[in-house]
């Protein structure tokens, strides 16, 4: 399950450019996530009849290819060009690459044209959340009429990172993000807001209870 920080951008350092500090960081083995969709997009999207949908910060591209195999026309962005070459493979060995446009993308700089039914940022994060509130904003406006943007993240900092978390980095609650949103009541409703437990696994192999944070708004048709 890809329980990551999402590569689509602002995820570096400072002084290292974002494609390399993602580059760097998958290529240091052969997988970085297990392969396994994540879980609440797969609840929340399951029942739903399958149209168009944006993968924003898609990495290994579990979610891309899962999306696929359901009926789904996906546009995948990472900015990762070696994430987005493993993707790509698992796509073919699916049978499922003619669904899924790859496209490598800094989203603080550019994001795809359109107007998608299903817009999904996973683990989207960055030290600040600053360009992450920018990209979700402007994800929201490339939600389609009766479509929904489905936002999952991390509700705190992992218990082995406690001692050494980056000073900047913030995980804010699914009322933050929406209030970050600043979407308008009559356009937008709130399908689902909410924290969740979880297991992950530190560095160390050992398991530790984490806290997730889901939040899914549609645009009213």
């Amino acid at each position: 399950m890809n329980h990551g920080h999402g590569s689509g951008s602002g995820s570096g350092t400072d002084t290292v450019p974002d494609e390399e500090f993602w580059d760097a960081r998958y290529a240091e083995s052969n997988r970085i996530w297990s392969g396994n969709p994540n879980v609440v997009l797969v609840r929340e999207v399951r029942d739903r009849a399958p149209g168009t949908a944006l993968d924003l910060g898609c990495g290994e591209g579990a979610d891309a290819i899962w999306l696929a195999t359901q009926g789904w026309r996906v546009t995948a962005v990472d900015v990762s060009g070696v994430a987005l070459g493993r993707a790509a493979e698992q796509a073919a060995a699916a049978g499922v690459a003619d669904r899924i446009d790859w496209q490598r993308r800094d989203l603080t700089v550019s994001f795809p044209e359109g107007g998608f039914d299903l817009v999904s940022a996973q683990f989207l994060h960055n030290p600040g959340e600053i360009f992450r509130e920018r990209i979700l904003r402007t994800a929201a406006s490339a939600v389609a009429p009766g479509g929904v943007l489905l936002v999952v993240g991390h509700a705190g900092a992992p218990p082995w990172e406690h001692a050494h978390a980056h000073p900047m980095e913030r995980f804010p609650t699914t009322e933050e993000v929406l209030a970050a949103l600043a979407l308008p009541a009559q356009e937008w409703e709130v399908q689902l807001s909410e924290e969740f437990a979880r297991v992950q696994h530190g560095p160390d192999g050992q398991p530790a209870q984490r806290t997730d944070a889901a939040l899914k708004v549609r645009r009213r048709g």
